[in-house]
């Protein structure tokens, strides 16, 4: 057992690996070309209105693409999709056909959303938050479907993990 207690960057990271969350890919559209991006920080925000959030990393090409664009998509996966999540976590990888092996459809604002996914969201942006080197982007849930049935993929102590049953 750690007792330092001092915060620190490694030991942030060590705290809040500990916090299992689900894995869903995030995606846009700018320009006739489709941004996607693996998020573990999606959350619930509001039932009235309805408002969302994720995070996304300054630095990362989805990021300029996502704010002005101004909608964006959430395809909640399902813990069959851990390759799917390790494609599109993965930095520099060719914008143009990225989404062409993944079976998916644009849902009404246009955005891409998968197939496979336990759960769709489309969202508006809705306000923009600094988070030091990330933006807290905070959208109006527009549409909302839960097309298959299953377990989700889980993301815990940096490893991808999958519910016992």
């Amino acid at each position: 057992m750690q007792t330092d207690d001092r915060a620190d960057r490694d030991s942030y990271r060590r705290a809040v690996g500990r916090f299992a969350t689900g894995v869903a890919v995030v995606t846009t559209r700018r320009d006739d070309a489709d941004y996607a991006m693996t998020i573990n920080s999606l959350a619930s925000v509001s039932l009235d209105p309805l408002l969302a959030l994720f995070c996304v990393e300054k630095i990362a090409r989805f990021h300029d693409a996502v704010l002005s664009a101004g909608v964006w998509g959430v395809s909640i996966l399902p813990d069959s999709a851990e390759d799917v999540s390790r494609f599109f976590a993965h930095r520099g990888r060719p914008l143009a056909g990225q989404l062409d092996a993944h079976p998916h459809h644009h849902g009404r604002l246009g955005v891409a959303l998968f197939d496979e996914a336990l759960a769709t969201l489309e969202c508006r942006t809705a306000a923009v938050h600094d988070g030091g080197d990330h933006s807290i982007v905070v959208g109006e849930v527009v549409t909302v479907t839960t097309p298959a049935d299953g377990s989700p993929l889980l993301y815990h102590e940096g490893r991808y993990r999958r519910l016992a049953e």
